[in-house]
């Protein structure tokens, strides 16, 4: 069982539209169906303003403008559109982004007038007649519209069931090798493309080495070329990498933002750093979130969190924090959720429990979640103040799921918001530390309900399903900053959006199965999300689900394993211990060495989060990262911790 665990070494359709048709045809190929959009943009005439090119077609008017200089947006205002394409901001830009200027030429060419906007190295050229977008890094052809914007009704054939969904989005013509990573969180393998996969956040519960739908997706793709192509849109969602069209990859959406965004780079790390001064680098984390954490689900009292924290002591396994979860607030799993107020039967002092770890040097986290039960102590309130989101007919919209009856915080508006901080401070008054916001798929969120955005409109739970995890973290982050401007935050939440990073979101793969097949997909996990910018994506060590009898073995290497992965957290269901005390005294022996060597390569992972916090440089980094000739992404087994540790699980390997 002492066995080392990773080898590591050292180095330095069919309904007309009159914008547009969209249908389903048959692919002879495969026998699955595709959708093609058949009818083009045609130019009309143009504008130069403020640094900005709009473009007029027969559909509608497409403005482009540069982010940076290596970056360029596009943003279709559509003449008729199929699907409602709301005036949402974009959830992808920071706030504090400012554009650059995109200077323009007109000159002549074989096939007519073409427009040049240049940002730095990177430029977009227009062709007027026929219409067509290309994108281009010096010399080199990054990634060319196919049919552009578009919008109208896509029907499909899943499952002998036919689906109908109106949308709107962008189609890019691919070459023959091009591979894709991106899309968030799924187990398919590095180069995601011949895929077709739902953009909408969804637990999967159990998964192991397969998963077309989880917590986070993002409408984003990186290619072997060294470009990034991100679909600037919250809304519920399709992309089709390649797989029901010849070398088509298309962004698709039932609703919102109808944007895209190109960036380039000379190497993957600038292609990242890029797009991270774009969408905002990730603040470095408390010192102490780089330590071992105690988790479960969940400890049902006092006595036991004080209980458990001595037993580390005991046995000196180091340890920085605890987790608490949602038995804080209720006695049982179901009916409590929106209580956020503590048991006292349970925890009858909570501020003197809070205080005492804290002179212990263990940082307390809570979990809390956006559901309000009407069966809880705060529904009345929730109600009376006006914070849930609505139905149709102006009141809290209701509904059932595994919990109970329920509404949903609407963290969209300053008076949902204001609410829910509220009780955040409450708690930080209380001495709690850290917030793990959990189920912000939301879990649960019905297309009917509405949410009210700041400007007092009202949206669609679809539209903004893909933001409401992003528009959690940033209230919470942006209450922390203003309450404890001296403290760095910790918010570990499950679901997001592209951007989320900026609010200190630590992320994490959700409800993996206990089991082998549950660990060997932890590594692509990690790696994917990284190149977007969310460097923290981390697994529940030694699994959270299933798991009827205690593998020893998976436990001990899952752990070790988590040594070289940036959050330490172990946790699982409880009916097997998460905590390395609780076992035998072989795997503490084992595991006692392996937690020490976090604690001794604090000062490396430090300087890696400072990295990442400077450029959006991942702390888990494929290993074709340092090399721009590498043109193949594939390695799901091996990574590089930092710049000078290469792994590989010994299982992968």
């Amino acid at each position: 069982m002492s066995k080392v665990f990773l080898g590591i070494s050292l180095v330095t359709g069919l309904v007309l539209n009159p914008l547009i048709t969209v249908q389903a045809v048959e692919n002879k190929n495969n026998d699955k169906p595709y959708t093609i959009a058949s009818k083009a943009h045609k130019y009309v005439s143009h504008s130069y303003q403020n640094g900005e090119l709009t473009v007029t077609t027969t559909l509608g008017d497409v403005t482009f403008s540069a982010l940076n200089d290596s970056a360029i947006e596009a943003v279709f205002n559509a003449k008729q559109a199929a699907v409602s394409a709301s005036n949402l901001p974009s959830y992808t830009i920071s706030e504090t982004h400012q554009d650059h200027t995109l200077l323009f030429s007109q000159k002549a060419s074989q096939q007519g007038n073409v427009l040049v906007g240049s940002a730095g190295n990177m430029r977009v050229e227009i062709t007027t007649q026929p219409y067509s977008v290309s994108y281009f890094k010096g010399k080199q052809l990054l990634v060319k519209e196919e049919q552009g914007f578009y919008s109208g009704t896509v029907i499909e054939q899943q499952d002998s069931q036919t689906q109908t969904h109106n949308v709107h989005g962008v189609r890019f013509n691919l070459n023959d090798s091009e591979q894709l990573l991106g899309t968030g969180e799924r187990v398919l393998g590095m180069d995601r493309r011949g895929h077709r996969l739902p953009l909408y956040n969804r637990a999967h519960y159990g998964y192991e080495t397969e998963s077309v739908q989880m917590n986070y997706s993002l409408p984003a793709v990186m290619s072997n070329k060294q470009y990034m192509l991100l679909f600037d849109n919250s809304a519920k969602g399709w992309v089709d990498l390649a797989k029901s069209e010849h070398n088509v990859l298309q962004f698709e959406a039932v609703a919102g933002r109808n944007a895209y965004i190109v960036v380039a780079g000379d190497s993957y790390p600038e292609l990242i750093a890029n797009y991270t001064d774009i969408s905002g680098t990730q603040p470095i984390l408390p010192r102490w979130a780089f330590g071992n954490f105690a988790s479960r689900f969940g400890y049902r009292t006092q006595q036991e969190v004080m209980d458990t924290v001595a037993k580390f002591k005991a046995l000196n396994i180091p340890l920085d924090s605890i987790i608490i979860d949602l038995y804080w607030f209720g006695k049982d799993i179901q009916g409590h959720m929106g209580n956020l107020a503590w048991d006292k039967d349970a925890f009858p002092e909570p501020e003197k429990m809070l205080r005492e770890l804290r002179e212990q040097g263990i940082q307390p986290i809570l979990i809390t979640e956006p559901f309000i039960l009407s069966s809880s102590k705060r529904w009345d309130d929730a109600v009376s103040q006006k914070v849930l989101a609505k139905d149709v007919e102006g009141n809290p919209k209701t509904f059932d799921f595994y919990f109970g009856n329920t509404g949903i915080v609407d963290v969209f508006n300053d008076t949902g918001r204001n609410w829910f901080n509220n009780i955040y401070q409450e708690l930080a008054e209380q001495g709690v530390q850290g917030w793990w916001g959990d189920l912000g798929e939301p879990e649960v969120h019905p297309s009917d309900a509405l949410h009210t955005l700041d400007n007092g409109q009202q949206v669609s739970a679809d539209a903004i399903h893909n933001a409401y995890g992003h528009q959690w973290a940033k209230m919470l982050f942006q209450h922390l900053q203003t309450t404890q401007p001296e403290q760095r935050p910790f918010i570990l939440m499950r679901a997001g959006a592209a951007g989320s990073q900026r609010y200190g979101m630590v992320p994490w793969t959700g409800d993996v199965n206990r089991t082998w097949g549950g660990l060997k997909p932890q590594v692509e996990l990690s790696l994917q999300m990284g190149m977007f910018g969310l460097g923290y994506t981390h697994s529940d060590l030694g699994g959270f689900a299933g798991g009827e009898q205690f593998n020893k073995e998976l436990y001990i290497r899952w752990l070790q394993y988590g040594v070289f992965q940036p959050i330490y957290r172990p946790h699982g269901q409880e009916h097997i211990p998460s905590e390395v005390v609780f076992h035998d005294k072989e795997t503490q022996d084992i595991l006692r060495q392996f937690i020490e060597l976090r604690y001794q390569m604090m000062p490396y992972n430090y300087t890696l989060a400072y990295q990442n916090s400077q450029s959006g440089l991942p702390l888990m980094r494929p290993t074709f990262m340092d090399d721009a000739a590498n043109t193949d992404l594939s390695n799901k087994d091996s990574y590089l911790w930092g710049d000078a540790f290469f792994c590989t699980p010994y299982y992968l390997s």
